[in-house]
């Protein structure tokens, strides 16, 4: 059982995000940031690389989402995945039912959570993750103020699949009061007085969706399927079964995608996201 980390689970339900502060050592960043670069090039989830899977089973976001979610009966689906030096951003939610308030995803609590490790300070460097403040109730993508999120190496990030965010935010050494809004990063020229702080080496992020086996995580899955680059990913994915040992010491629950979607020609047909019926 990973050490227990402590956070203020009613601030996390109320504001859709939290930063644990200090949750890994200097030596666990190094490794993570080895681990990544040595794994460039090598497709598959987190658990299927032998240098990154560890992020998973050292048991730390387990612990974290049995708090958070109040349950041990935690799962994961496949869903992981690290960036080194990613350019992409634009304000989006990952849950499934993105935009429909009738949809599943909006009928009571809902129970994935979003893990970021940031492998590099964002106090004083540009690069690290947007959100919107509160933004995990309402299925649109412009309720909640923008905030830059400033983790600092060992930090770990956690926020629900429902919350709004971006990555590669901007953080500026002037006007420093000022948070830019991700859509207007390639929008908009930058006033003469604006400042970026500059990044701190490469910008290396670790990611991993954990949540209950319940409806919302099915439904969460069903949708992943219909994903081309989630199916693609999965196919060379396949676990060693030493992974279902570990997993089992931790108390984790794994869904085993590359097996569900080996033999199914109907997964895979969406690029971008489309709604799915309920």
């Amino acid at each position: 059982m990973a050490e227990r980390v402590l956070m203020d689970v009613p601030a996390f339900w109320e504001n859709g995000w939290q930063i644990l502060r200090g949750v890994y050592t200097p030596e666990e960043v190094q490794k993570f940031r080895d681990g990544a670069q040595a794994s460039r090039g090598v497709s598959g989830e987190l658990l299927s690389r032998p240098l990154m899977r560890h992020a998973i089973l050292d048991g730390k976001m387990v612990e974290v989402a049995r708090q958070l979610l109040g349950s041990d009966d935690i799962m994961y689906a496949g869903d992981s995945s690290f960036t080194i030096n990613s350019g992409q951003h634009g304000y989006h939610k990952d849950n499934a039912d993105r935009k429909d308030a009738n949809a599943p995803d909006w009928q009571g609590r809902y129970t994935i959570l979003r893990f970021g490790i940031y492998l590099q300070d964002h106090t004083r460097h540009t690069g690290g993750l947007n959100l919107r403040h509160k933004s995990h109730n309402e299925p649109d993508l412009t309720t909640g103020k923008t905030i830059y999120v400033k983790t600092r190496p060992g930090d770990l990030a956690v926020w629900s699949l429902r919350t709004t965010h971006s990555g590669n935010g901007k953080l500026l050494s002037f006007p420093w009061w000022v948070t830019p809004e991700p859509q207007s990063q390639d929008k908009e020229g930058w006033p003469w007085y604006y400042r970026e702080a500059k990044p701190d080496g490469d910008r290396i992020a670790v990611f991993v969706a954990l949540g209950l086996d319940d409806d919302h995580h099915d439904r969460y899955t069903t949708y992943l399927k219909t994903r081309k680059y989630m199916v693609d990913m999965w196919h060379r994915s396949k676990l060693d079964p030493e992974v279902f040992d570990q997993a089992a010491k931790i108390g984790l629950k794994i869904r085993d995608m590359h097996d569900e979607v080996a033999e199914d020609p109907n997964v895979g047909q969406n690029v971008e996201w489309k709604p799915i019926p309920y």
